[in-house]
């Protein structure tokens, strides 16, 4: 019989060993379980997520490998100093970049435009998450622009009538819900609500952003309260 693959290594991103749980709990779980606390402790159990699941000692132990060489690795300089920032959306972008990285505030990005077929269509974007997996020096120098993707928080394309949703390390996504669109932070659990009628959430403010980039672009800046 063959060996079962080990587990993956935890990604950096995830800074407790709940929040690594979490990320595995999806929408269609929540809908049916009782609370996230309940699709984390089956996540732990095996019932849900990869199946590969790190115990709670070898998640620690990793996460505090990857401390050490994060603290002994020169810090990594921001992706817009220095560069030539065209218009109020990068502006926007380069006032928050740190602030995203570090994790003392979590933005998400909505957009609104047409792709390359002349299509409309949008997504609130996870811009903590994006710094990890895109080359920011590319849109902050203007050689490409941030646009939306099927695998954002939340994707639609109008013309199509196609959505998709996606948690993130920092996000779970609340699709079905009397209220509308709704994402929580994963860290301090706080909701963000992006329906420009309401209420946005506690500590969260939304920024409409004048840009001649895109149709349309709003800013949700989310201070992440982290318990004591």
């Amino acid at each position: 019989m063959a060996a079962a693959d080990p587990p993956p290594a935890p990604p950096l991103p995830f800074r407790t060993y709940e929040e690594y749980l979490g990320s595995q709990v999806t929408a269609r779980d929540l809908r049916y379980l009782e609370s996230e606390e309940v699709g984390r402790q089956l996540v732990e159990l095996g019932f849900r997520g990869s199946g590969n699941v790190l115990r709670r000692e070898e998640f620690e132990a990793r996460a505090a490998a990857a401390a050490g060489l994060t603290a002994a690795a020169p810090q990594k300089s921001l992706a817009s100093v220095g560069k030539e920032l065209k218009g109020n959306f990068l502006r926007a972008l380069a006032e928050r970049e740190e602030a995203n990285r570090t994790g003392k505030i979590s933005s998400i990005i909505f957009i609104r435009d047409q792709n390359s077929r002349r299509q409309e269509v949008s997504a609130y974007i996870d811009y903590a998450h994006r710094l990890t997996t895109d080359d920011f020096e590319a849109y902050f120098s203007g050689k490409k622009r941030l646009f939306p993707r099927s695998t954002d928080l939340s994707f639609y394309n109008w013309d199509r009538n196609v959505s998709t949703s996606n948690s993130s390390p920092n996000y779970q996504v609340i699709a079905e819900n009397a209220c509308g669109l709704l994402f929580k932070n994963k860290s301090d659990r706080k909701i963000i609500n992006v329906d420009p009628k309401a209420y946005p959430g506690d500590n969260t403010t939304r920024t409409p952003v004048e840009t001649d980039l895109y149709l349309h672009v709003v800013i949700y800046d989310h201070i992440v309260r982290r318990g004591t």
